[in-house]
Formats: C-alpha cells, structure tokens, sequence
C-alpha cells in the first residue's frame, strides 16, 4: 500500500530533473501519472518526446502512468492536462506546477520577447493549468485534492539578471496565496515549493560562475530531494496544511516567512509630514532587520 494510492497525479515539466523525480516518487506511492512535458530545451525552443521515456520508466516499476505534451503556457494545453487525466484514469487529485524555462538576461539586455516568454510558461502555466483543475473540484465538488506550486528564491529572495524570472516567481507565490483561499472550502491544498537544486536549468549558471560539478554534487544536492516533501504534500496527511512556502534542498526542509506587518505607527488626525517619516521610517527599517536576524537564527536546520 502506498501513499497515494487511488490518487491521480498531474505533474508539468516532469521529462527531466525536479518533475521527473516527483513524477517516479509519486509512483511508487502508488499514483497514477499523467507525464507532462512540451520536451524543449531550457530556453523553452523546440518539443522532443521525454514525457514518454518517464512513462515507460514508471510503467517498468509497475505503474500506471500517461504522456502529454501541450504547453502549459496556453489555455488550451492547460485544458488538456485534466482532460488527458480523465481520459486516463477518470479523475484528478493532485497538480504540480512545475514546468519553467529561463532566459537570463541583465534588464538592460532583456528583450521584450525574453521578458513575455518566461512568465507565460511560469506565471501564466500555473493559471492555465489550475483554473480547469478549479472547476473540476467546483463542479464535481472533489475534496481533499491538492496543487502544488513551484516559486524560486530568485522572487522571493532577488537574484541578479533575472527579473523576467523573479517577478514570474514571486506572482506564483501570491497566486498560490489566493488560490488557498478560493478552494479552502473544498478541502483543497495550495502550497508552494521553493526548491534548490542542481538540473539542466541550474548546471550551467554554476558552470559560468567558474564552479564544476561532479557527479558527487548531484548525488549532495540533486532534484532528487525536492520529490519527498512535493509527495508528502500531495497525500492525505497534509490536509489543513495550506497556503505555505517550503524551501527544500541537499537534504533540508524548510518554511519561510510570507509577507506581514512587523511593525507599525498611526498618527490620529492628519497627514505624515516629512520631517516625521524622517523619525519614523528609519525605526520601521530597523525593525525589519531585527526581525531578519531573528529569521536568521530560528532558520538555522537542526540536524537530525
């Protein structure tokens, strides 16, 4: 007995790297797997046949699972996932946002079409997948199922020359929140999954900043440990848990603080003058560093 058995998984990128490891994790607990992936290289050009390797990997372990290759970055192809799943196996449980592209650029290079790319297979994925997936639990009064959505540090944190990313990534966290909101009464989950590790996507950005990569490295910090907690996440043991960020990587888990007021001043009858925000600003800073340094120190991972 698994897991996720009698569950039906639908999984977006999951040819290479962090979705193919969640899609044969999902797997072996027992889930039946739609394989989504448009099979392009990571600048998100050209279509290849990888989701069906990952089905024929699951099938040899004794599983069941179903290719499909639309692009998420369209309505259309995100329509096809739930249906494919249907199709499949008659229903659908879980989604995993996963699928992403990247072109790097510094914003005084960034092009227009650099720009529109990256968040329509980010941003706009996560829409075009989880609104058909919405309906269906609305429609079909579906509970207990779960999306699961990929952020980045590169949004939540900043990363230098990627803006076009950062901003696709930092918009999922804030759809993820309201998402968790709008099907909390169906007993559905939303949360989201700040991964680090080394792929296809994240080798070369290594390799450039002159740091080689071993095979060794891979083994330390590979997208396999990013799969336990996403299929963790997909069961029924993570019912109520919604609405959260997880930050996993070379063996930590991790959740990080989301947006809340730290500290305050109202002033009662009238407007702030400068010469006041001159006074106050200042202690608001000073609160958000000490709350930092306090993150800091609760953050460190306690070895277990």
């Amino acid at each position: 007995m698994g897991r996720l058995d009698d569950r039906v998984a639908v999984i977006t990128g999951a040819g290479r790297g962090i979705g193919r490891e969640i899609a044969l994790a999902m797997a072996k607990e027992g889930a039946r797997i739609v394989v989504n992936d448009l099979g392009g290289n990571t600048d998100g050009s050209g279509t290849g046949k990888v989701a069906d390797d990952v089905v024929n990997e699951i099938r040899a372990l004794g599983g069941e699972a179903v290719s499909n290759t639309q692009s998420v970055a369209d309505v259309a192809g995100g329509a096809s996932l739930l249906q494919t799943a249907l199709d499949a196996f008659g229903q659908m449980d879980v989604l995993v946002n996963n699928a992403g592209i990247l072109r790097d650029r510094t914003i005084f290079k960034m092009e227009e079409s650099d720009w529109d790319a990256v968040l329509a297979v980010h941003l706009r994925g996560h829409y075009c997948c989880s609104r058909p997936f919405a309906n269906y639990i609305r429609e079909q009064n579906r509970t207990g199922c779960r999306i699961i959505n990929f952020s980045s540090v590169s949004g939540l944190y900043g990363n230098f020359g990627q803006a076009n990313y950062g901003a696709a990534k930092a918009g999922i966290a804030g759809f993820s929140r309201v998402l968790a909101l709008e099907l909390a009464k169906y007993g559905c989950t939303v949360n989201t999954i700040s991964p680090g590790a080394l792929t296809r996507m994240t080798i070369p950005l290594r390799e450039n900043r002159g740091q080689s990569v071993s095979d060794q490295d891979i083994e330390a910090g590979g997208p396999q440990h990013i799969a336990p907690i996403v299929t963790w996440l997909a069961g029924l043991e993570s019912a109520g848990i919604t609405s959260e960020i997880f930050h996993s990587a070379r063996g930590g888990v991790s959740i990080m603080q989301q947006p809340r007021v730290i500290k305050s001043f109202h002033k009662s009858g009238g407007v702030w003058t400068l010469e006041e925000l001159d006074r106050y600003v200042p202690e608001l800073v000073k609160a958000r560093r000490e709350n930092l340094e306090n993150a800091e120190r609760t953050g460190k991972p306690v070895e277990i």
